[in-house]
């Protein structure tokens, strides 16, 4: 049996550090989920982590942005309060991933739609 790249995501590394504070999978609400979305730089990073992830949690430089890490650091924590990503504190440094199975099991098709969006390339 072989394993999806999906599979391999979704699958925690065993001592992982605790969750920051997310909404649990009952209280995502679909409205502030996609006025989250609604953000380019947001769904890019939505969209990268699905795509071109091969580890379980990035940090920001993963994502290689040419932005200031104050305004990096607002986009990913509005991501974690939606409840699109799931972060963890390393250290000094915050790591991310998509909340996949979460995602799926309340909206079905969502992550589906951010995976088909092709981004503007000016950003």
């Amino acid at each position: 049996m072989t394993l999806s790249s999906i599979d391999i995501v979704d699958t925690e590394p065993s001592r992982l550090p605790p969750p920051l504070p997310e909404p649990a999978v009952e209280d995502l609400r679909l409205d502030i989920i996609m006025g989250t979305l609604a953000d380019p730089l947001r769904l890019t990073i939505v969209r990268k982590l699905l795509l071109e992830s091969e580890a379980y949690d990035h940090t920001c430089g993963w994502f290689g942005f040419d932005r200031p890490k104050s305004s990096l650091t607002h986009h990913f924590k509005a991501l974690r309060e939606a409840g699109l990503i799931r972060q963890r504190q390393y250290g000094l440094e915050r790591r991310s991933r998509v909340r996949t199975q979460d995602l799926d099991a309340r909206f079905s098709g969502l992550l589906d739609l951010v995976k088909a969006w092709r981004p503007d390339h000016s950003m």
